[in-house]
């Protein structure tokens, strides 16, 4: 199924782009049923032999079929991520993508932070932080450029725009895991 997302996702991003991509949605969807079924998913977009990112746009809750979801953060991290300027044209033959479909965020209850650092699995799960009106998640794969506790936890709060020492307030977590799928 994998390359039927990657799939998805490309030919949902060069259409945006004013490329032509043909793809049959309609056959696609009837050959691999699954793609109704509602997902959540994160598109994710990488550039250049450094493979930096581009992009990055998903959805934390299932709410939607798993092909839409898809093909409309797919082209949302293609065009609207706010960290980058829209994907051009010329950009397109230097991208990769990735595809996270994510489990169900589920809420994890803890006394502190040192409690929590025991219930976090670095590398395996993702996290949603939310304190307030602010809210922030990193996906599992971001573990490999921010491989401690402390770093992760930092950034993420730093990312919702919280300071970074944003635990000490005991924020709601909730941890998700994904199953990824990356163009090679």
């Amino acid at each position: 199924m994998g390359e039927i997302y990657i799939k998805l996702a490309r030919a949902a991003i060069a259409q945006s782009i004013g490329l032509d991509y043909e793809i049959d949605l309609d056959e696609i969807v009837s050959k691999y049923p699954s793609l109704k079924e509602q997902g959540a998913t994160f598109v994710t977009i990488t550039k250049g032999e450094e493979e930096s990112l581009r992009g990055c746009i998903g959805s934390l809750e299932a709410y939607r079929p798993l092909y839409e979801d898809i093909i409309i953060n797919a082209r949302a991290a293609a065009l609207h991520d706010p960290r980058f300027n829209a994907l051009s044209a010329d950009e397109f033959k230097d991208i990769k993508i990735e595809v996270s479909i994510l489990s169900k965020p589920e809420k994890l209850e803890y006394r502190d932070i040192e409690d929590l650092k025991s219930r976090i699995r670095a590398g395996i799960d993702g996290v949603v932080l939310k304190l307030g009106s602010a809210q922030a998640t990193f996906l599992p794969q971001v573990w490999e450029q921010l491989p401690s506790f402390d770093l992760f936890f930092a950034h993420l709060c730093q990312k919702a725009g919280l300071s970074a020492n944003c635990l000490e307030f005991h924020p709601e977590i909730f941890s998700y895991q994904v199953e990824k799928f990356k163009e090679e």
